[in-house]
């Protein structure tokens, strides 16, 4: 007698059965992609909708500028910076005119002194003479009130270099402090005595010295 062959339970008919656990694998798969696709279409909408209310905003804001309920603050300009430079022109006063006080603020000793007598053979004026102990760098200080403008002009004629500086005195007076970069007076024959305006190049050449005046002498010494 033929012995019965053994049957394999997971087919029948020529057709896979499908078991209790790939049924449930097959539920669970089914189910997590259907959890990923709500999330998707839910992130899609909040984006659809964050969208809309961009768009709704910037139109709700155009027409606001428009209709000149919405202003937008105009950026303010710049502050230009305030000239203390005279712009005035000022014809050349006689040296014999200008009142002069000449300060040495360098370690070169005698050289008010000797500047001082320079000037007056140039039949300036000359008052106080002597030592101040200055903030200034440069070649020259010419400082003078208003008053003094004009003179302090003159004097700058024959002081290349300088920096004018005003201060508050009421007279025509005008102080020369001597710095590091003094070289020279002009020569006589060659003081240009056209009319011109003062020189302030402190105001836009700040290479020595961060301050705006310099250090100047709190009272003449007498002479």
């Amino acid at each position: 007698m033929a012995r019965k062959r053994q049957q394999d339970v997971s087919v029948l008919h020529g057709h896979h059965v499908v078991t209790g656990p790939e049924l449930r694998a097959t539920f669970a798969a089914a189910r997590a992609d259907q959890t990923a696709r709500v999330r998707r279409r839910v992130l899609h909408g909040i984006v659809l909708v964050l969208l809309a209310g961009l768009i709704a905003a910037a139109i709700i804001t155009a027409l606001a500028i428009i209709n000149g309920q919405l202003k937008i603050p105009a950026a303010a300009p710049a502050e230009e910076a305030v000239s203390t430079c005279p712009a005035a022109t000022f014809d050349y006063t006689p040296n014999e005119q200008i009142n002069l006080n000449v300060y040495n603020s360098t370690s070169r000793p005698g050289l008010a002194r000797s500047v001082a007598d320079e000037f007056l053979a140039r039949k300036f004026v000359v008052g106080a003479v002597s030592n101040v102990d200055a903030g200034y760098r440069g070649a020259a200080a010419v400082i003078s009130g208003a008053a003094g403008q004009s003179a302090a002009f003159s004097v700058q004629r024959n002081l290349p270099g300088s920096d004018y500086f005003q201060d508050s005195r009421t007279d025509g007076s005008v102080d020369v402090i001597l710095a590091q970069d003094y070289k020279a007076l002009t020569p006589p024959d060659l003081v240009d005595q056209t009319p011109g305006t003062l020189s302030c190049p402190r105001e836009s050449r700040r290479v020595a010295d961060d301050d705006k005046w310099p250090v100047l002498p709190s009272a003449a010494p007498a002479s």
